[in-house]
């Protein structure tokens, strides 16, 4: 954890998120991780894209790894979208940014890019939840996905989203809990068969360790199975238009391959969809050189602008409100 400098931000009283910042002054980049993970699993990539010419900007979740665990209980779309845009944007003073995310925090990036119009220039989706447009994707022919409970690769959803007591009760000790999560970067299939080392998962997993934190990170499935309501509904219901380059890890035994094909629809403006070989569920660790590079290419525009100066010419002094 030496490796980057871990920052602070309160965005309400009592109530704070962690992050790490690197490149200052080069064209604003977010990165968003979803479950099981923290911001460590951009580990790989902060340094590159900020030598690149990225101001590259990776929060912790609310609720998980170093943030504060949310005051008010909520862990929907919504609920860390506003994070985020208060964070970049009223704190570090962005107007705009481009940004990358997988799992949930792919699901946060699309609310986010919708809700607050023109913060999100581009961005960059993998492996995670395609907007619910379920007339549109049978009208292009792409079949339904089955239920989850007829999924077996889906059992921790089910259980997480809907007894996490339960769960909670029986992960009693760090070490089974940490365990618990290491499960996803193992047998579960998630990544590349030795994607993970022993070194990696247990880097991984340490957050996990605290119990408040690995419940937490369990609040978007109690969302998403309506065992809890959300802070407002998600900006999840419709296309967006926002230019996205769409990855597919296809080691993935959760996210099934029709994920290409909905986000085809989805986003009209999609660059892809391209299959990532030997990449899983966390593209941007497997792939790390192919994920940098891909980006870099993707705002190579924007990272000529930061040069000069003119990559975010509405930027406010970092940390002006």
């Amino acid at each position: 954890m030496s490796e980057w400098a871990i920052h602070r931000a309160e965005l309400a009283e009592g109530f704070s998120v962690a992050y790490v910042r690197e490149g200052v002054g080069g064209y604003p980049l977010v990165l968003l991780h979803g479950y099981p993970d923290t911001k460590r699993i951009w580990w790989r990539n902060i340094g590159p894209l900020a030598d690149a010419g990225f101001e590259v900007i990776v929060p912790d979740l609310r609720g998980v790894g170093d943030s504060d665990l949310a005051p008010d209980g909520f862990y929907d779309p919504p609920a860390h979208g506003r994070d985020v845009f208060r964070l970049v944007h009223d704190v570090l003073g962005h107007q705009r940014c481009g940004a990358a995310a997988g799992d949930l925090g792919g699901a946060v990036l699309q609310d986010l890019g919708l809700r607050f119009e023109g913060f999100v220039e581009r961005q960059v989706i993998f492996n995670g939840p395609a907007p619910l447009l379920g007339d549109a994707y049978r009208a292009a022919g792409i079949p339904d996905d089955p239920p989850r409970h007829e999924r077996p690769a889906a059992d921790y959803y089910l259980r997480q989203g809907t007894d996490p007591e339960g769960l909670a009760a029986e992960l009693d000790t760090a070490e089974r809990r940490r365990a618990y999560v290491a499960d996803f970067y193992g047998h579960r299939l998630w990544a590349a068969p030795g994607a993970f080392d022993k070194d990696d998962v247990d880097f991984m997993t340490e957050p996990f360790g605290d119990a408040e934190r690995l419940r937490a990170s369990w609040g978007a499935y109690e969302h998403a199975c309506g065992t809890k309501p959300m802070s407002e509904k998600p900006r999840f219901f419709e296309t967006n238009p926002i230019p996205t380059l769409v990855l597919y890890g296809p080691a993935d035994a959760v996210v099934y391959d029709t994920f290409c094909d909905r986000c085809a629809v989805a986003f009209p403006n999609c660059i892809g969809p391209f299959v990532v070989p030997g990449a899983g569920h966390f593209v941007q660790w497997e792939r790390a050189g192919l994920f940098n590079r891909a980006l870099t290419y993707l705002f190579a525009d924007r990272l000529a602008g930061a040069e000069h100066g003119s990559a975010d010419p509405g930027r406010r002094p970092s940390g002006s409100r």
